[in-house]
């Protein structure tokens, strides 16, 4: 802890037995000491702790399902009504006030930061960034309630007459609010958390490094195990809840096309299918395999979907699509806090339905939200949440709505022998539903292998995210061992098959209800801990506006060069040679200068050099220490950047990328090239970012944002005894 001054310099207090293990502060910290307080080692390894607790639950409920399944049903019947009828408000609460922090985060100031370094950029192109993110949501569980969401709607509202004008005006959209907004929100949260962590600070890709900030590294024992084992857990009963919902419906096309008996032979059957393709896909390479299935599996459902809207209904689903839609928005707030809490049996639909979808979404949450983020580098937070809940979620609504109303349709029209059916028995529902139309037998093929493919797909996912779940991993980019996912894979078929003895859907729906509850306990520390860091990223940014206005006020900018430089700088495109040459001649004495004056001041700190391995050029890194508060820092490392196909005359193409010398503080770039310059003019700039570190601190104090970073050292470890190291991470952050 410290004591600040209006200056943002301070003087450390004493601190406490427990001071090394608050969290930090501000941003310097989670770059500086946030990868050594997670302990991030290099390559994956195992957490056995979670691993072992975690395997245990799923195993031990499982056997208690399988050997007890009408006990096992009863019990957990009895207590999600416990939950719906005392906490159903609760889980309305949190998903409202998850999709109000996302479309915060991203209509706010902060909505500009990126997921990595100020002068990252996306991977990927808008259009197969947006496919990806709607293939990453979509379950074969969609197909599944499509049908019977809307007919139970319109044969039993929550609050409406039953089969009346009003009860079908609401019975699509009562499907496409519980596959709306919400669970892409939760998506959003999570998937943004771990992909700011990860790619702006170097933190591995995980729930328990987003919460870094608000526990310190009290994540890194057992705190941080029961954040992961809670995580891990609801994300096994997610992936087997939308597995079991997979066999049923699939089981009902199998015995229609191949002339199989259902039954839980056949279910069991198509569990053991999926784990043979995952062990496949990860002892014989063919993950890209895999990939391509799940871009055949986009292609097979919107051809399912073509071909309903062409040989159905045309006119009345495309204007039923409209106003379903136009319903959706205008009732969006009143559905979202609705809690039923005057109907008779409001708590009974409530567990049914809303709290069910809730937990659904909390529950794949971390599974979606690790995919989103792993796609998404470079992007910004406005981005990221803005394409999660719009673009996904109109492709949702579009599935929804066709299926929905085709079936509607047919209810209305008479035919409550199917109504009825699809209520009683979903699955039977669906493909009912499909043999009405024109060229059933192809129709109810493609179902089918849509099914399939969405079913094979998240099975195979499903089993890599959990050993990602299970391992600490540094680099984002790496998965969990093989011999893991195989395990994960064969953990949850066991999962799935016991919940389909002791119930089937019904008790899926249960068992997710109540295993979701303590992941919003995360959801909760998740917001804490990333609003905290955004109050960092602001005060930082606003700090810098106040010395870029007082430097308008004299005409100055950063750096100032003559005419004649920026006119030269136009037309050069230096070699590695000429960089390095004019590293070791203008920038190495210019900051050896003034670290030497910084030293002569009083300031603890100095000038490091590192090699960098990218570029043979070495960086060279000016850190000073201000005693409680966030280092200065100033780095100049070369960046390679592509010659343009234009330039000056006699400027000729004859190499394809040159060298840039950019400064970089923590958090990237600052986007301008020193080359060229004097030495004073380097020094001169050197001071101007020192100035602007001065009035962020300034800034900081008075506005009472933390801008302490570092906490008190440990007696013993490799954390030195003094915030005096000048290099830190820092040295090694590649540009």
């Amino acid at each position: 802890m410290v004591e600040r001054s209006r200056f943002g310099v301070s003087e450390p207090r004493k601190s406490g037995p427990n001071e090394d293990k608050r969290p930090p502060m501000t941003s310097t910290e989670l770059l500086v000491k946030g990868p050594v307080e997670l302990d991030v080692q290099p390559g994956p390894r195992i957490n056995w702790h979670v691993l072992i607790i975690s395997a245990v639950i799923v195993l031990a409920f499982s056997v208690w399902a399988m050997t007890m399944p009408v006990y096992a049903e009863d019990t957990l019947h009895k207590v999600v009504t416990w939950i719906a009828t005392n906490l159903g408000w609760y889980y309305v609460l949190t998903m409202t006030l998850v999709i109000v922090f996302v479309l915060w985060v991203a209509l706010s100031k902060e909505g500009s930061v990126r997921l990595g370094p100020d002068h990252s950029r996306p991977q990927y192109n808008l259009f197969t960034w947006v496919a990806m993110l709607f293939a990453a949501g979509v379950g074969i569980d969609m197909l599944f309630y499509s049908v019977t969401g809307p007919i139970t709607q319109y044969m039993a509202p929550p609050a409406a007459t039953p089969e009346s004008a009003a009860a079908a005006q609401d019975a699509v959209v009562w499907t496409m609010f519980h596959y709306g907004i919400a669970g892409w929100s939760v998506y959003a949260l999570l998937g943004m958390a771990m992909g700011y962590f990860s790619y702006r600070w170097g933190m591995p890709l995980s729930i328990r490094a987003a919460l870094y900030p608000l526990l310190g590294k009290r994540v890194r024992g057992a705190l941080g195990d029961a954040i992961d084992v809670v995580t891990l857990v609801g994300t096994v009963f997610g992936v087997a809840t939308s597995m079991g919902i997979g066999v049923v419906l699939l089981n009902v096309g199998f015995a229609w096309i191949f002339g199989l008996q259902e039954g839980l032979a056949l279910q069991i059957a198509l569990v053991v299918v999926a784990v043979v393709m995952t062990v496949a896909a990860t002892t014989s390479g063919v993950d890209k395999g895999i990939r391509i299935i799940s871009e055949l599996n986009l292609w097979a459902a919107g051809a399912m979907m073509l071909y309903i809207l062409i040989t159905g209904e045309t006119s009345f689903l495309l204007n039923a699509l409209v106003e379903n839609i136009g319903r959706f928005i205008v009732t969006f707030p009143e559905r979202t806090l609705a809690t039923f809490a005057y109907e008779a049996d409001g708590a009974q639909w409530m567990a049914g339905w809303t709290l069910f979808f809730w937990a659904f979404w909390l529950a794949w949450g971390p599974f979606v939200g690790l995919f989103l983020a792993r796609i998404s580098r470079g992007r910004t937070l406005r981005e990221f949440v803005i394409a999660a809940i719009t673009a996904p979620v109109l492709c949702d609504f579009f599935i929804v709505s066709i299926f929905g109303n085709s079936a509607l349709r047919k209810v209305l029209d008479g035919n409550t022998e199917f109504g009825q059916l699809a209520v009683d028995n979903p699955e039977h529902g669906w493909y009912a539903l499909l043999e009405m139309f024109p060229g059933a037998p192809f129709l109810i093929g493609l179902a089918t292998l849509s099914g399939l493919l969405f079913y094979l797909t998240s099975a195979n996912s499903g089993a890599m995210v959990m050993s990602n779940f299970s391992s600490s991993i540094p680099d984002p980019s790496v998965d969990g061992a093989k011999w893991l996912r195989i395990f994960w894979a064969l953990l949850t078929a066991l999962l799935t098959v016991a919940m389909l003895m002791a119930g089937g859907v019904v008790t899926m729906e249960y068992a997710t209800l109540i295993f979701a509850l303590p992941v919003t306990v995360i959801v909760y520390l998740v917001m804490a801990s990333f609003s905290k860091v955004l109050r960092m990223e602001r005060s930082e940014r606003e700090g810098q506006i106040m010395h870029r206005r007082s430097l308008a006020a004299t005409g100055g900018h950063v750096p100032e060069k003559t005419w004649r430089q920026r006119l030269a700088q136009a037309r050069s495109y230096p070699s590695k040679k000429s960089v390095a040459q004019f590293v070791d001649k203008v920038v190495v004495p210019a900051l050896t200068d003034v670290a030497s004056e910084f030293k002569q001041l009083g300031y603890p700190g100095g000038l490091t050099a590192t090699a960098n391995t990218e570029t043979s050029i070495t960086e060279h890194t000016l850190v000073v220490s201000l005693a409680g508060h966030r280092q200065f820092h100033y780095r100049v490392a070369a960046v390679e950047a592509p010659v343009p196909m234009f330039g000056g005359r006699g400027v000729q193409r004859e190499i394809d990328v040159y060298y840039r010398l950019e400064v970089f503080t923590q958090t990237g770039s600052e986007g301008y090239d020193l080359m060229g310059l004097t030495q004073q003019q380097v020094i001169n700039d050197v001071l101007d970012r020192y100035e602007a570190h001065l009035s962020f601190l300034q800034y900081s104090d008075e506005n009472d944002y933390p801008s302490f970073l570092t906490p008190p050292p440990r007696t013993t470890g490799t954390i030195p005894t003094q915030p005096e190291d000048p290099e830190g991470p820092e040295g090694s952050h590649k540009s």
